[in-house]
């Protein structure tokens, strides 16, 4: 009986931790924008590549980043962390757009013909539980500064 169960527990642990379950960030398009008056930023993830956009004059034109393999490991280690259904639940820990004191944020996930979309937060202050990868997306700007 002992064996059985050992047995039925591995593979159990086995099929939880398989890269099916797993979300997967290759067929998805992930969509981070930031604005306010004077501020304006947009960076899309669409496989290993981000289109960033900064400003809103014709001259800060779309620009098309390849992501290197080091940053796109972390930026898919962050993602598998993330309960996609939760992400519309998240609340905002701060409230600094209200008066100017941030950029409105969101970010919106299309997984698997699903829309994941948070509420509007606070720039450089998203909700905890994505605050590891929208800081990971938002240094995907700074480095290419």
């Amino acid at each position: 009986m002992k064996t059985l169960s050992l047995i039925l527990l591995t593979f159990m642990m086995s099929k939880s931790c398989s890269k099916e379950t797993q979300n997967d960030i290759a067929n998805s398009v992930i969509e981070y924008a930031a604005h306010t008056r004077g501020y304006h930023l947009t960076i899309m993830i669409v496989n290993q590549k981000a289109i960033i956009s900064q400003g809103i004059e014709p001259e800060n034109r779309s620009q098309e980043v390849a992501i290197s393999d080091a940053e796109w490991k972390a930026l898919v280690a962050e993602f598998q962390t993330l309960n996609l259904a939760e992400i519309p639940n998240l609340k905002d820990p701060t409230q600094k757009r209200f008066y100017d004191g941030a950029a409105i944020a969101t970010l919106k996930i299309k997984y698997q013909g699903k829309n994941y979309e948070t509420v509007a937060f606070d720039h450089g202050f998203p909700p905890a539980a994505i605050e590891k990868f929208v800081n990971k997306i938002v240094s995907l700007v700074k480095e290419k500064e």
